[in-house]
């Protein structure tokens, strides 16, 4: 059903879109870049304190301030969860637990009791997962006998053989291969107080938690059975290893660290393997002043943000930072609006974002050889790391900004373009990072009880790869059509797509429905129908669209949360794109203008980004704007 807006709506969306567009504006950096925070949980600031301990560089003044956010954090029931409104987490309770005892913290107090009840009702610290036993482990309060064994010799097998450290995704294996000569140096510097708090005496564990503390014995035939009897032969092996095997292992192992560490000393841009490799370097006799060690924990107080409140000043740290992101999804966004594509901002913007492109090989080129460097990372220093969906996003981006360089633009262009497409995978999608890292077969090692270690193609990013090959005139290209058939074939019963980087059929719907109509599919097809309802079907109450992340693990919350405005946008751009000017999208439009601030922003707590799909979520405070203005700038501009 077709509806025109009355005037007064009308005059207060123009209001609201333009009151949006000045705040987005006032975010941008003088260098042209935006960057909103990119919030996580507490397991962040409880390892960087337990990271700097083990270092011996801890001070009290960040102790104070990390403890005081973390305290911050916790819930009425005692807990820390991983996303705002989400349900208690065992391993960030006890993470941050550890933390606040580190902080002085009595475990008599209130608070630390109300955590132990948790902690204790879950089945203890047995029940946590490997990487927070790992941090235990540091310091002693943990068996390394009792943790999966992970070689560094592995290092050395060939790409071609299963397990290979080119398996794991990019940011698993940079994990990875540092915690392997963690693992084997079996550090453990203790601390002046114990976790007996937090263990459950096997006689007080109920049938259901002595069973999910003891790994189960998977039957021998199968994978995780044949993972679980290799880990023991591992464990033999580690005791008595071919010493000149182990050294040389070892070495290789530092070289491979060493050769990735970013120009702001990060590993990556991300927290995990940033801080296993500064470990493993320190454990090698890396002295605290060696460039390599230094740059590390400089790079590391860079990710800091540090706030003023009525308890005193609390301190926390980005797992990451997405200016390349956020950039070119706010010019996206700003264009969206009607601003002008030489608008001084927009061009500001594009000299940045040209500025970031990539010019040099990583580990993705194991797989593509012959594959010419191109593209766009996340993060202001991440060059061995490209990404496709960035690249997708920052192509959508620039092609549409009037440069006065414009042979300068389109070269860049072109070879993101190229780039992009060669990290098509076998099947026809794109994953993020690597082209088919697809064997699930590292999934079943007894190590892998935390996020993803993979990186398959995913719908989310696919259809951005298909909507920016649409919007160079290449639909018709065999890389294009073969991305569309792929996200035909994986399209849910329900007529969703699964979303891995965003949250989440919400998302990954978003996403897809306007790049296959962008792609020539006819708004009539049945996918794009089948689309349509599902978005209708899941429309709230008020207006809005909101997805919990609990649907990652939960099917009854799939389409099911608290309305949000980027997940409203999200939605409102894929019904926009299939054509509807329905009472859905105007109730969805009137929800953003209603909810819409003072200021010209929206409040948005609740978490709409993925890191681990099931573990690790995100809050990126940017998306609360620059999705809303993309879809209220859709809309007004398809009424004109």
């Amino acid at each position: 059903m077709t509806l025109t807006a009355p005037e007064t709506t009308s005059r207060s969306l123009h209001s609201a879109l333009d009151a949006a567009v000045g705040f987005l504006r006032a975010q941008q950096d003088q260098q042209g870049w935006w960057k909103g925070e990119l919030e996580t949980n507490v397991t962040m600031d409880a390892e960087d304190l337990l990271l700097r301990e083990f270092l011996g560089i801890r001070e009290d003044q960040e102790t104070e301030e990390a403890a005081r956010w973390i305290r911050s954090q916790q819930r009425a029931d005692g807990t820390w969860a991983n996303f705002r409104g989400g349900p208690g987490d065992l391993s960030t309770t006890i993470e941050a637990w550890v933390a606040l005892r580190l902080a002085g913290d009595s475990p008599d107090a209130e608070h630390m009791q109300r955590a132990q009840k948790f902690v204790l009702a879950w089945g203890g610290v047995e029940n946590s997962r490997v990487f927070t036993r790992i941090w235990l482990a540091l310091f002693g309060l943990w068996s390394w006998d009792d943790l999966p064994d992970m070689p560094p010799e592995m290092i050395f097998l060939p790409r071609w053989f299963p397990l290979n450290v080119y398996d794991w995704a990019c940011w698993a294996r940079q994990t990875v291969v540092p915690l392997t000569v963690v693992a084997t140096l079996r550090p453990a510097r203790p601390l002046p107080f114990g976790i007996d708090e937090l263990q459950c005496p096997r006689e007080r564990l109920t049938p259901g938690q002595r069973q999910a503390a003891r790994p189960r014995r998977a039957p021998l035939w199968s994978w995780p059975g044949a993972f679980q009897r290799l880990d023991k032969v591992l464990h033999r092996y580690s005791r008595n290893p071919v010493r000149p095997l182990r050294r040389l292992a070892m070495r290789r192992a530092a070289e491979w660290v060493l050769a990735r560490q970013e120009a702001d000393g990060s590993w990556g841009g991300i927290q995990p393997p940033w801080v296993y490799s500064l470990l493993c370097l320190h454990l090698l006799g890396y002295p605290m002043d060696h460039p390599a060690m230094k740059a590390g924990i400089t790079g590391l107080d860079g990710f800091l943000v540090r706030e003023q409140t009525p308890d005193g000043w609390v301190r926390r740290l980005e797992a990451c930072q997405s200016p390349v992101w956020d950039t070119c999804l706010a010019v996206t966004a700003l264009l969206d609006a009607g601003v002008a594509p030489d608008d001084q901002a927009v061009v500001r913007a594009a000299d940045w974002m040209l500025a970031e492109e990539i010019r040099v090989t990583g580990d993705w080129s194991v797989r593509r050889p012959h594959l010419a460097p191109g593209g766009w990372a996340f993060e202001f220093d991440n060059d061995g790391y490209p990404d496709v969906d960035d690249t997708a996003e920052v192509v959508l981006a620039l092609r549409r900004v009037a440069h006065p360089e414009p042979e300068r633009l389109r070269a860049a262009v072109d070879r993101g373009v190229d780039w992009a497409v060669g990290m098509q995978s076998q099947d026809g999608g794109w994953g993020a990072f690597d082209a088919d890292n697809t064997r699930e077969i590292i999934t079943k090692l007894p190590f892998c009880d935390f996020g993803a270690v993979i990186d398959p193609p995913s719908a989310d990013v696919t259809a951005h790869m298909v909507e920016m090959l649409a919007a160079e005139g290449l639909s018709d290209s065999e890389a294009c059509r073969r991305g569309v058939s792929w996200l035909f074939a994986s399209q849910e019963d329900d007529g969703s797509w699964f979303g891995r980087w965003g949250a989440n059929h919400v998302y990954g719907t978003g996403g897809v429905v306007p790049a296959l109509i962008a792609a020539g599919v006819p708004e009539s097809s049945p996918a794009i129908r089948a689309a349509v309802r599902w978005l209708e079907l899941h429309q709230n109450p008020d207006g809005g669209w909101g997805e919990d992340l609990r649907s990652y693990a939960d099917p009854e919350w799939i389409g099911r949360g608290t309305s949000t405005a980027s997940q409203t946008a999200w939605a409102l751009l894929a019904l926009l794109a299939a054509g509807e000017r329905s009472t859905a999208v105007e109730r969805g439009v009137q929800w953003l203008v209603d909810t819409q601030l003072e200021d010209g922003s929206w409040d948005e707590p609740e978490f709409t980004g993925t890191g681990f799909p099931g573990a690790f979520y995100i809050n990126y405070h940017l998306y609360r704007m620059v999705f809303p203005v993309s879809a209220l700038g859709r809309y007004l501009d398809a009424d004109r």
